[in-house]
């Protein structure tokens, strides 16, 4: 009688067990069914805002020209004896005066630039160099100034001020990096880059001439 009541229990058990495994299926299915267009609608939401804000802020895309044009090839015999590197800070501004805060446009760039000077060997003729007596006499072409770059990875706008009734006009950081290129390379011939660029090309060639055999070499400068 006691193993009957026993197993009678066990039964009771079993099926309530599985009875509440039922409801909470069905409640959980019925739950998912309800939330799921909830689900759907704000998954579609969070991709209609990636596309506004897509639309609204672009990034840019770059597309080179496949074709290449190649307008000229020269062969180069130059000999880089110095450079510079050099800061300057310019001011480019358009529409100043009594109503700049209303029509004016300014910026503050600082730019970032090299240049490299040195001598053309190319323009040595043969009459240039005369060997008597044991003495190498070579007459060199002045220096001059090969390269002036700005650094756009260096450079950059500073500072920017609008007047509140006109736009920024697209040409003026391009004139302020012209005017930076200029000054750049104003500053570098006020420091003497050229005298610099010769005496490092005297002491180069003197040890190149001494190593070919020259034991005596005398080199002037077509600017003296």
């Amino acid at each position: 009688m006691k193993i009957g009541n026993a197993i009678f229990s066990v039964l009771i058990l079993v099926v309530l067990a599985a009875g509440i495994y039922f409801i909470v299926q069905t409640i959980r299915d019925t739950t998912q069914q309800v939330t799921a267009p909830f689900a759907q609608v704000e998954q579609a939401n969070q991709a209609l805002q990636t596309q506004v804000s897509q639309l609204i802020n672009p990034t840019p895309t770059i597309i080179p020209d496949p074709v290449t044009y190649i307008h000229d090839i020269r062969a180069l015999a130059r000999l880089e004896t110095i450079q510079y590197s050099i800061e300057k800070v310019i001011t480019a501004e358009q529409s100043q005066g009594t109503f700049s805060f209303l029509f004016g446009d300014s910026l503050l760039f600082v730019a970032h630039g090299t240049v490299i000077a040195g001598i053309d060997m190319d323009k040595i003729q043969p009459e240039d160099m005369q060997f008597a007596n044991g003495v190498l006499n070579v007459r060199l072409p002045a220096a001059e100034v090969f390269v002036v770059a700005i650094d756009n990875q260096k450079s950059y706008v500073y500072t920017r001020d609008t007047g509140i009734l006109t736009k920024q006009s697209v040409d003026l950081e391009t004139l302020a990096r012209q005017s930076a290129e200029e000054e750049i390379r104003k500053a570098a011939l006020e420091d003497g880059i050229l005298d610099q660029a010769e005496r490092n090309a005297e002491a180069y060639l003197l040890k190149f001439f001494n190593a070919l055999g020259y034991e005596t070499v005398i080199l002037t400068f077509n600017d003296l």
